[in-house]
């Protein structure tokens, strides 16, 4: 049996701005690998491909509007595109596909067979990940990865896409290791949790969160309690 990946830590990174994408990049890898200047240069890149592509495929008049506008990958306010998320896991051997591909068929059965689901809603990502065979909800919202069964997956995630969320699978061979003891191993918004440390931390915002904060854990309670009345129907 292989041993468990970083040591059996969860890397987790807390919002910081509206970094969101980078937090979301970095928990799919665990583990802090790209900056907020890193994908900021990729959507600078990609931006000059579009253009390039733009101007020589439609006519000065019907381009105009595009060329001239402000980046398509990455707002001022820091939010970028998912071409941008999509590239930087690439340099990874990382695939990007979204749920409702035909290729996505058996996540949509069984999402336990997955590794990484990245989450989009307006200005906001966050990825749902398999860590040592656990999934944990990576949303940078939370002070911690929070815990989600198996038998709960399923329904969280149809939860999202019922909510409006675009849900995008991740595939390839994931990075097994990062070096925790290197002078990378945080980036000032990033730590290491084991996941007891995870559970402890979300059991105690738990108990000091507003009414308006649901945690995964309690929408499960709530969700697993609807499908056993519905079952009794």
């Amino acid at each position: 049996m292989e041993g468990m990946s970083n040591g059996g830590m969860l890397y987790h990174e807390v919002q910081e701005a509206k970094l969101c994408a980078v937090h979301c990049v970095n928990t799919v890898l665990q583990g802090p690998f790209f900056s907020e200047f890193d994908l900021a240069a990729l959507a600078s890149d990609l931006d000059t491909k579009e253009r390039q592509v733009m101007q020589g495929t439609v006519s000065a008049a019907a381009s105009g509007d595009f060329l001239s506008a402000e980046s398509h990958n990455v707002s001022l306010d820091g939010d970028f595109s998912i071409q941008v998320l999509q590239k930087a896991l690439e340099v990874w051997d990382l695939q990007v596909i979204a749920s409702d591909s035909p290729v996505a068929e058996h996540a949509q059965i069984d999402p336990d067979l997955e590794n990484a689901f990245i989450c989009h809603l307006h200005d906001h990502w966050f990825c749902i990940r398999k860590v040592n065979g656990e999934w944990y909800n990576f949303d940078s919202l939370y002070a911690a990865p929070q815990h989600l069964s198996k038998f709960y997956l399923a329904a969280y995630l149809d939860s999202l896409k019922n909510s409006g969320w675009s849900i995008f699978l991740v595939r390839g061979n994931f990075p097994k290791e990062f070096p925790i003891a290197s002078s990378e191993a945080s980036n000032g918004y990033g730590q290491w949790l084991s996941p007891e440390d995870a559970e402890r931390i979300t059991k105690s915002c738990n108990k000091t969160q507003s009414p308006q904060r649901i945690s995964s854990t309690q929408q499960e309670d709530q969700d697993l309690n609807a499908a056993i009345a519905a079952s009794l129907m």
